[in-house]
């Protein structure tokens, strides 16, 4: 007898104008403004409830942008808290939420398993059913396809291994200490609440820029809008995707800051001195013991220069042009604290390493699309959303226009971009 899903698959096609895959901040945002334009769509959601990727991070979990981010089309924050920032749940709640108020239509435990170009529209397939629509608005997000090493293929059985997507407590894990490798927003912030649970913490030390969480008066996210929104009327462009160095730079990690505790810096050194053990980049693993780069001393110096590299200048040059009474800023760390010895090698038995979370990032997931658009990092290839291929759309990736572009702040302007393209004149 046919399954359910055999059914659905030999079943006539629903028909739709216009599909959004996705249902996190890009694929609601774009459904807003998709009714605003009275264009009939659906919203399919792989997960069973919705929240989006929030769902996805751990238990101790805040939001690393403030209250004054929420900028999504129809939800703007105006409560007393602007620079406070929520814990996990509450966004999710807050994404429920806002799904009901605007109404979307979503249909969730829908996975797109192919798209494709039939007859003049796309043909859709999905474990429930089939779809026939005359544009698609991929809005499936950046976390997609977690990271890990091929190298941990070669760590020994007896060590857990979970990839940062899926850590959500220390109670999780093993006893014994545990080996963080990364160094981003969820490296540091995993690394910290490892600690605040009393567990003994090694961590691998990436590339990833480490910010201050306020600067000249101002959450550093508040001028990482600003110079999005309005830098390009000062001549200051360094945020949008054209003054990109090469395409690879969209990949680029967020500062590494965090919201919990009402929000706060991360500072590598600080976590040294705290008793965390600091090792270079990870490079691979032989029975048993991992090796790193040899160059931790330098690579704590380029991490502490990134903001003062990129950031800082711009948020500078942004002030003085846009004639902004701020505060003077505060004089850099001055901090040349390094561990006893270099952390090069690693003996997990010997150290009583139980545990290894990979904070390894994540990589973009288009295997679905059965249409020649991704160019060689599998980014869709396109002009503010609009691909090369009619009726193909993207909302909600890392630089799609420019920084911000996948964030709260950003993502609504591009959603509405791309609807009213769907709309037509």
């Amino acid at each position: 007898m046919p399954s359910p899903a055999a059914d659905a698959r030999h079943a006539a096609p629903q028909i739709v104008n216009t599909l959004v895959i996705g249902a996190g901040q890009a694929g609601l945002a774009t459904s807003y403004w998709l009714a605003q334009h009275g264009v009939e769509h659906q919203v399919l959601e792989r997960r069973d409830a919705l929240g989006g990727a929030w769902q996805d991070r751990w238990d101790s979990f805040y939001l690393n942008t403030p209250n004054f981010s929420f900028m999504l089309p129809g939800l703007t924050y105006d409560g007393p808290e602007p620079d406070a920032f929520l814990p996990r749940d509450a966004v999710i709640d807050l994404f429920r939420d806002y799904a009901q108020g605007i109404a979307a239509p979503v249909q969730l435990g829908t996975e797109a398993t192919r798209i494709a170009c039939e007859g003049g529209h796309f043909s859709v397939e999905t474990g429930s059913g089939r779809f026939t629509a005359e544009n698609v608005v991929l809005a499936n997000g950046a976390f997609q396809r977690p990271r890990i090493p091929t190298a941990s293929a070669d760590l020994p059985r007896h060590v857990h291994q979970l990839h940062s997507h899926d850590y959500r407590n220390p109670q999780q894990l093993p006893d014994g200490a545990v080996l963080v490798v990364g160094t981003g927003q969820s490296g540091g912030q995993i690394t910290e609440d490892l600690l605040a649970a009393g567990r003994e913490v090694h961590l691998s030390v990436s590339s990833c820029p480490e910010a201050p969480r306020r600067y000249r008066g101002q959450d550093t996210f508040y001028w990482i809008v600003q110079i999005n929104l309005h830098g390009p009327a000062y001549g200051i462009n360094g945020l949008q995707v054209e003054q990109l160095p090469s395409p690879a730079a969209r990949f680029m990690c967020n500062p590494l800051v965090s919201g919990n505790d009402g929000g706060h810096s991360i500072h590598l050194r600080e976590l040294g001195r705290r008793g965390v053990r600091l090792h270079g980049h990870f490079e691979g693993t032989d029975d048993g013991v991992l090796a790193f780069s040899d160059d931790l001393a330098g690579r704590l110096e380029m991490v502490e220069a990134g903001f003062g590299q990129r950031l800082k200048p711009m948020a500078d040059a942004y002030i003085e042009a846009a004639g902004i009474d701020a505060p003077a800023a505060e004089p850099p760390l001055d901090d040349s604290w390094l561990p006893a010895e270099p952390g090069a090698r690693l003996d997990l038995d010997a150290e009583n390493i139980r545990s290894v979370i990979w904070a390894t990032g994540y990589g973009l997931d288009f295997s679905f699309l059965d249409i020649p658009v991704l160019d060689e990092w599998n980014y869709p290839r396109h002009s503010r959303g609009v691909t090369e291929v009619a009726g193909l759309y993207a909302v909600g990736l890392p630089w799609l226009t420019r920084h911000a572009s996948a964030t709260l702040a950003l993502v609504g302007e591009d959603a509405q971009y791309v609807a009213e393209h769907i709309a037509g004149p």
